[in-house]
């Protein structure tokens, strides 16, 4: 998961990285596996010149392969919540 937030930072994108779907635009997540557990990190990238971790968590096969529903509305908080830190930060280095 670290190599392909590197890769983020960077610009590029992890062979393992694919777009979260219904979150919109520059939301991805890393699918990783580990001793036989699945993990995921989401994060946001539509925000010029920075990567915000959303949420990071080990999947729990109780839906498949989708993303259970307390999950996304957790990261769909946390989109919010991103954006407006960044507006603060745009804002601080404007001035």
């Amino acid at each position: 998961m670290g190599t392909a937030l590197m890769y983020a930072q960077g610009g590029g994108r992890a062979g393992n990285v694919k777009t979260l779907s219904g979150m919109g635009s520059g939301v991805l997540e890393v699918v990783d596996d580990h001793d036989g557990d699945t993990y995921r990190c989401v994060y946001l990238l539509r925000l010029k010149g920075v990567v915000y971790i959303l949420h990071a968590f080990q999947k729990k096969s109780k839906s498949g392969i989708k993303t259970p529903p307390q999950d996304k509305k957790l990261i769909k908080s946390r989109i919010k919540l991103a954006e407006n830190d960044y507006e603060e930060f745009k804002k601080e280095i404007e001035e």
